[in-house]
């Protein structure tokens, strides 16, 4: 039994999808030209007032009821006061003794129920953009506004591995409750990890440090590794862990300080006065839960006992919401169901990592591929002939799989006396092979299938080929 344990919590910021900011009517979209997204009410100018945005906080329920969460009747928002160049306020409108939404749960693969403390609606910061060489920073007001949920988990984690798990989880979520695009790589969500061990055994709470700068999978679990070893070296040897916030350095693969206990933060929170107390009605509340889709983990359920798949398969399809709709319209449209689910993950997943694409922008329409689905099922085209007939689709999306299989020709084979002249020439054109076959190698048989298949211009149907051409060759004894 090792001697330390990891305790780990998880500290989530998702931004939500929404059209505007969370306090004003300013475009909350990604990526626009650097503070031209902005008013005074964002940069914090006197005499603006802010007014909540309805849809972040519906946003905010259906994220609360997916979890399991109970949802505050009143919660009201808070100031949190710091100073930084990307906070114009000088404080941050966020919740506090009240969120919207406490005690909920995620579950991992093992059946492990990772417990969520809270949810609560605030808005983002700005963003400071450092110029190479240069001796200041740039600020870009345009994210500051955008409305965010952060989901504090409890600390129950106890691997990097289960922790990237329950973050993959939690991101699969809000992209099939629409509420978030979870796109890491652009900020939209943001993961701070607090990290401490504590002896194998014990109840008590080691002291904890705090882990920014992680948008990646990879990073949070590189960056808990670093961090659980750190502290069971220090505690080895004798020494005391410091209640520390640390900076990853994803390039160095290393945790550096960027405050201690001593110089956290005391943020001084009190109720926002220009904000009322955010009432949630039964009703809406209903009409909320109503509107839920189904969740990954009911999905993947549901597809093992539908359509008859393995679990590893089912979880795969369901990761992603788009994914999984795009797999029932093709089975909808004819295709047998893991047959289906073969090509999906493995031609045309494939294809979207080659392309860097979502299955949103995948060039073929569910029908389409049903179609090829169906063709080879029938017998007409052979494995390889239909992943040719796949590459053409793409080029030509709007072509059908039999009109690509007639046009290139590559119909399969299947008359059994076209097939025996064929695989007779095979024979007699290798008499040492045949020789070698018939000596106890019997592994040529592949040998022989191979040369017909190119005889045919592989539109042979590769069993009945096997068939034929063993059946030939023991007529030889």
């Amino acid at each position: 039994m090792p001697r330390y344990e990891a305790v780990i919590g998880l500290e989530v910021h998702a931004q939500l999808r929404t059209q505007s900011k969370m306090f004003c009517g300013c475009s909350a979209a990604y990526g626009g030209k650097p503070n031209t997204q902005v008013c005074p009410v964002c940069l914090g100018l006197p005499g603006a007032l802010p007014v909540a945005n309805a849809s972040a906080v519906e946003y905010a329920v259906r994220l609360g009821l997916a979890t399991g969460c109970t949802i505050a009747r009143e919660s009201i928002f808070a100031r949190k006061n710091y100073f930084y160049p990307d906070c114009p306020k000088d404080y941050q409108i966020s919740q506090f003794d009240t969120p919207l939404c406490r005690d909920g749960e995620l579950a991992l693969e093992s059946g492990k129920r990772i417990r969520i403390h809270r949810i609560h609606l605030e808005e983002d910061a700005g963003k400071l953009v450092h110029v190479d060489g240069a001796d200041h920073s740039l600020v870009d007001m345009n994210r500051s506004g955008v409305p965010l949920v952060e989901i504090v988990s409890e600390p129950d984690l106890r691997t990097a591995a289960a922790a990237s798990e329950y973050l993959q989880k939690l991101r699969s979520l809000v992209r099939y409750l629409e509420i978030c695009d979870g796109n890491m790589e652009e900020g939209s969500l943001r993961c701070d990890v607090n990290v401490s061990v504590r002896e194998t055994g014990t109840e008590a709470f080691g002291v904890k440090t705090e882990v920014k700068n992680l948008n990646s999978f990879k990073q949070v679990e590189q960056a808990i590794e670093y961090e659980l070893e750190r502290q069971e070296k220090v505690l080895s040897s004798g020494g005391r862990v410091t209640q520390d916030t640390l900076l990853w350095d994803p390039a160095a693969g290393r945790a550096t300080v960027m405050r201690s206990k001593e110089e956290a933060h005391d943020y001084r929170y009190f109720p926002e006065p220009d904000l009322r107390v955010l009432r949630v009605a039964e009703a809406f509340l209903e009409t909320v839960r109503a509107a839920l889709p189904e969740l990954p983990d009911a999905k993947r359920e549901r597809f093992v006992a539908q359509y008859k798949l393995p679990v590893y398969d089912a979880g795969v399809l369901t990761a992603s919401r788009a994914m999984a709709d795009y797999y029932e319209d093709v089975v909808r449209a004819g295709a047998d169901a893991k047959a289906a689910s073969n090509w999906m993950m493995g031609e045309v997943s494939r294809e979207l990592n080659d392309a860097g694409i979502e299955i949103d922008a995948f060039a073929l329409e569910p029908a389409a591929l049903a179609g090829l689905v169906v063709l080879q099922g029938s017998g007409k085209v052979n494995s390889s002939a239909a992943k040719t007939i796949f590459a053409e689709m793409l080029q030509k999306p709007g072509e059908s799989a039999e009109a690509v299989m007639k046009r290139l020709g590559l119909e399969q084979v299947s008359d059994n006396a076209a097939i025996e002249t064929e695989a007779a020439a095979v024979i007699d054109a290798h008499p040492d092979e045949v020789a070698r076959y018939l000596a106890g190698k019997e592994q040529l048989l592949q040998f022989f299938v191979g040369q017909l298949m190119k005889r045919t211009r592989g539109k042979a149907n590769p069993k009945l080929a096997t068939d034929l051409i063993k059946s030939l060759l023991e007529k030889r004894r």
